[in-house]
């Protein structure tokens, strides 16, 4: 078990408490027009929101995401765009949405929050509705490591998880990788060998899963 002197934990505690870039800065708030083109004849993909913050003095929200588009490697990108509130939601780290991409220019793109047969088919959902749907599950932390990416704004890092699960309703353990954010609080958790709570919709690969923090940490 590492301590608080390991030279891992003090790497990892380095990378939480660092400073973090602005976000936000990149590729220009689209009109409405070029939104609608995209909508239209944009490449679709989708994209894990990795950090949003509200624009500062304008309207809107700066958006952190890694964004998959079939045939190419993914690829971090920043996205200036209003979205209504009800879609916010639906839009919080470690979220999958979808996004329209200019083919001409990988780094102009709009997110969009899927109906939710479009979510069902990608095999994604919001964490929210995993962890109130979806079935419990006990994950066992293999390995952790911080996502390569600057964020701002948020004082909970975001980090990618190896994690091996255990369902009472499946016959065998199986393993997944989240990148979700995780809670200060529970930093000490996710030591390897560490124990935590999860909920989940069907063996995948950590599409379907969910880390409950509030669980994890006997909060409930």
């Amino acid at each position: 078990m590492k301590t608080a002197a390991d030279p891992g934990w003090f790497g990892l505690w380095w990378w939480v408490w660092r400073g973090r870039s602005a976000l936000g800065l990149g590729a220009p708030a689209l009109s409405e027009a070029a939104r609608r083109e995209l909508l239209l004849r944009g490449t679709p993909g989708s994209a894990t929101i990795l950090a949003v913050r509200p624009r500062r003095g304008e309207p809107g929200h700066a958006f952190w995401v890694r964004v998959r588009v079939a045939g190419t490697p993914p690829y971090e990108a920043r996205v200036r765009q209003w979205v209504a509130e009800r879609d916010l939601e639906w839009m919080r780290p470690g979220d999958v949405v979808g996004c329209r991409v200019d083919p001409g220019d990988w780094e102009r793109l709009m997110l969009y929050v899927p109906d939710f047969e479009e979510f069902e088919q990608a095999g994604r959902v919001g964490l929210g509705k995993i962890l109130s749907d979806g079935r419990r599950a006990e994950a066992t932390v293999l390995a952790v490591a911080p996502v390569a990416a600057e964020f701002g704004g948020h004082d909970d890092p975001l980090l990618r998880l190896d994690l091996e699960l255990r369902a009472w309703d499946e016959p065998k353990p199986w393993r997944v990788r989240v990148v979700q954010q995780v809670p200060l609080a529970a930093i000490t958790l996710i030591d390897r060998g560490g124990r935590l709570e999860a909920a989940f919709f069907t063996v995948d690969r950590g599409e379907s899963v969910a880390i409950d923090w509030c669980a994890s940490l006997g909060e409930e």
